[in-house]
């Protein structure tokens, strides 16, 4: 890394410390930990981009994925609710899921004309059918029990760490499905497919309450290993012995060492993901994709296999997108359907991508800790900036309405660092090589 770039590095890192040393520490981690989370989706969204020129914008559904398979791996099992319909639930997703075998294997197997299009149409009408007929009974009566509660069939109960590879391999099986009918459009259209199969992907999981609640929120998600309660550490007498020697208070203490070992597990990630993927941009598989982006034409003509490369990387950047969406529910302690919005985790995490420099690892992880900082500060002393601004203006409506409005100038923060970033930096802050 060249010493610019160590600079930029440096001077990211200052604003982490300032935010530490003039607000608190407790906001610095908390930002830093938000932008660990969205610089490792953004490095999924750097591969589908900067490495292959697949313009997704569907990140918003990989990262809710991720989110909902911490609580189908992590969440107590509500076993009231799974006997009464549970059973029933999965006996309707595999008629489901036979159902569109059989469609392919007719379409695949009976030669074309109309016959075939009555079958596969008979086939998949008689299947939604039957899938409804077993699948909606089963949903009332998991609903039923105890949905001031619960109301869903609950998670498996095993360890929050187990629930991150498997959110990646839930959006890669997601990507499978998506890529296999949308990598044949236009870029343009893609980006449309994709948009709209995520805002798909956050309906459903809003409205099927027996999966994760829906908008009713699921709550009491376990910290992975080893995170502990706050509560629980200031319960401890050697912790209290330790942060009375320093003078600390022990409430501020915990917070600050909880949030220090999430950076630690998120750092961790992200490391081991830049190391795989600084290998695979520098490997004859990494020359290969940039080759299929700058030129497909050229690509296709020397035998290599566009689309099915295509596939594989859009799989991959989904896979990564999954466990960042994992990672922040696990954090977060709870699953919340109503706060993914395309604005958060899909405009923002292109930003980052974009200001940082797309088809460079490293640069998207400048860009991700950049626009991380700027995304949650400028939402905190919004309001104290427009208060002196606004010191000399008499009380009332105007001046009350300017201080509440002010944190919604990070929309504006954003869209100028963009277009100063694509004016006189249009390749990024660290360009690819």
């Amino acid at each position: 890394m060249n010493p610019r770039n160590l600079i930029l590095f440096g001077l990211v890192a200052c604003l982490y410390l300032a935010t530490g040393f003039m607000q608190s520490w407790n906001l610095s981690l908390s930002i830093l930990n938000a932008a660990l989370l969205a610089t490792i989706a953004a490095l999924g969204v750097n591969m589908q981009w900067g490495y292959a020129g697949l313009f997704s914008v569907g990140t918003m559904g990989f990262t809710a994925l991720g989110g909902l398979a911490v609580v189908l791996i992590s969440a107590k099992p509500n076993t009231d609710n799974w006997q009464a319909g549970g059973f029933g639930i999965l006996l309707a997703l595999v008629l489901g899921a036979l159902s569109v075998a059989a469609a392919v294997f007719a379409w695949r197997a009976i030669a074309p004309g109309r016959a075939r299009t009555l079958t596969v149409a008979a086939v998949l009408i008689g299947g939604f059918f039957l899938f409804r007929a077993v699948f909606d009974p089963a949903v009332n009566a998991v609903e039923a029990v105890n949905p001031q509660f619960a109301g869903n069939i609950g998670g498996l109960g095993l360890p929050s760490l187990l629930a991150w590879p498997v959110g990646g391999l839930l959006a890669a099986a997601a990507a499978w499905a998506i890529g296999r009918t949308a990598l044949g459009l236009r870029s343009d259209y893609l980006a449309i497919a994709t948009l709209g199969i995520a805002e798909i992907i956050v309906a459903v999981i809003k409205n099927e309450d027996w999966m994760g609640r829906g908008v009713k929120n699921l709550t009491g998600l376990p910290r992975p290993w080893p995170v502990p309660l706050e509560v629980d550490l200031q319960q401890q007498a050697g912790f209290l012995d330790f942060v009375a020697s320093w003078g600390w208070n022990p409430m501020t203490a915990s917070t600050i060492l909880v949030k220090l070992l999430y950076a630690g597990m998120f750092g961790l990630v992200l490391a081991l993901i830049i190391w795989a993927f600084e290998r695979a941009l520098n490997s004859p598989w990494g020359r290969m994709m940039r080759a299929i982006r700058d030129n497909e034409v050229s690509a296709a003509a020397m035998g290599k296999d566009v689309t099915g490369r295509h596939l594989q990387v859009f799989i991959l950047g989904s896979a990564v997108i999954g466990i960042a969406g994992a990672m922040m529910t696990s954090m977060d302690g709870q699953m919340t359907p109503g706060t993914y919005n395309p604005l958060r985790f899909t405009f923002l995490v292109w930003v980052m991508v974009i200001v940082g420099g797309s088809g460079n690892n490293w640069g998207t992880v400048l860009g991700g800790l950049l626009i991380g900082w700027l995304w949650l500060v400028v939402e905190n002393i919004g309001p104290t900036i427009m208060g002196y601004v606004t010191a000399g203006m008499p009380d009332g409506w105007l001046r009350s309405h300017l201080v509440g409005s002010a944190e919604h100038m990070r929309l504006l923060s954003m869209g100028v660092i963009l277009l100063v970033v694509l004016r006189f930096s249009p390749r990024g802050l660290i360009p690819e090589k």
